[in-house]
């Protein structure tokens, strides 16, 4: 885990309603339904630093910031305070993302390693996940791709070391809550941001998830 004086130092399409199909075949959408998905979750005009249709905090909008000499480009770190996700670039600049992390205990601090990488996912609520909510036993048999999906646009996924921890960082239909606590241990991010994130993260770099004793962003 990495302490205060690693961190980083900072500068300065509404989504549909609808319920996603249950039919889980594992059917994986081809490249011309994810255009149009990726489409229908990109506001028109998109400028990352500015296009707010979500009603986000203005700190919450990407930004591109200052990051400390030591860190590692291609790394991603997650501030459970501030909520914001980093990822780190080389030339001493990170790309900073507003972000939605686990309610309560839920959340898991600690260092994993992304292993997979999946534009428009599936998603199977896990039995914790039910015994927790049993609303998600309607979902017990998985949720097909889409807009809709618990999962977004894009997942990355976190090991640790050959073992699937089920945590993911991912996209999410419900942009209300950057900023918050809401999901059931992953973190959440506005698809049209994530979609710009997935690009540029690579099989193999390391995902640091902070506790909050050890973020150090606070929020402005």
């Amino acid at each position: 885990m990495l302490t205060r004086r690693h961190f980083i130092q900072t500068t300065a399409a509404l989504l549909p309603s609808s319920v996603p199909t249950l039919s889980f075949a594992n059917n994986w959408p081809s490249e011309q339904q994810k255009a149009a998905w990726d489409a229908e979750v990109t506001p028109f005009g998109y400028d990352p630093a500015t296009t707010n249709p979500w009603g986000l905090h203005p700190r919450f909008l990407p930004q591109r910031v200052l990051a400390n000499d030591e860190l590692r480009p291609g790394d991603i770190h997650v501030d459970a305070v501030a909520r914001y996700l980093y990822h780190i670039e080389e030339g001493g600049t990170a790309m900073r993302y507003g972000v939605a992390i686990a309610q309560g205990d839920l959340y898991e601090p600690g260092t994993y390693t992304i292993k997979r990488k999946v534009e428009w996912p599936h998603w199977r609520p896990t039995q914790n996940m039910i015994e927790r909510d049993p609303q998600n036993a309607q979902y017990a048999d998985g949720v097909e791709p889409g807009p809709a999906n618990a999962l977004g646009s894009r997942a990355l996924y976190l090991y640790v070391g050959d073992r699937d921890t089920y945590l993911r960082i991912h996209g999410t239909p419900y942009p209300e809550s950057i900023g918050g606590r809401a999901s059931s241990g992953c973190v959440r991010m506005v698809m049209a941001h994530i979609n710009d994130l997935f690009e540029n993260v690579e099989i193999g770099s390391t995902a640091y998830l902070y506790s909050a004793e050890d973020s150090l962003v606070r929020p402005g």
